[in-house]
């Protein structure tokens, strides 16, 4: 069996929900409200699977725990400005949330381009703002 698998079809269970709503102030103002969440999980064989093939990576100092689940959420708004037809402003701002399931650090040799460093595993926040100008011809 390859990568010490047990000759079976594992299948990973990936689901999520996502949603938005718009309201127009106006003819020419409009805003969005909107977001998701998604997950994936692994049944035990699988995860013991991917954690075989991530514990062949050179390590030194390796204290985790090993979990592949993980689920990503996601929200945002936007406003947007129509001053004549097909010329749009908008302005955007979006966060959102990586929930890993992998728990303390490990210390991997270097590989280029990476130089010798500890990985800290924990959940990942990020928030962007986006600006944009659209002209439709």
């Amino acid at each position: 069996m390859a990568a010490g698998g047990d000759g079976s079809i594992h299948l990973t269970t990936a689901f999520g929900v996502r949603g938005a709503f718009n309201h127009n102030w106006d003819p020419y103002w409009s805003s969005s409200l909107f977001g998701g969440v998604g997950f994936v999980r692994y049944d035990d064989t699988a995860k013991a699977n991917v954690c075989n093939a991530f514990g062949i990576v050179p390590g030194q100092g390796v204290t985790y725990t090993c979990n592949p689940n993980f689920a990503v959420s996601m929200l945002g708004v936007v406003t947007r400005w129509t001053p004549v037809k097909n010329l749009t402003f908008s302005a955007e701002a979006i966060w959102t949330h990586l929930d890993q399931s992998f728990t303390g650090f490990a210390t991997f040799t270097s590989g280029a381009p990476q130089p010798v460093q500890t990985f800290t595993f924990h959940d990942q926040d990020t928030a962007s703002f986006n600006v944009r100008v659209q002209r439709n011809f």
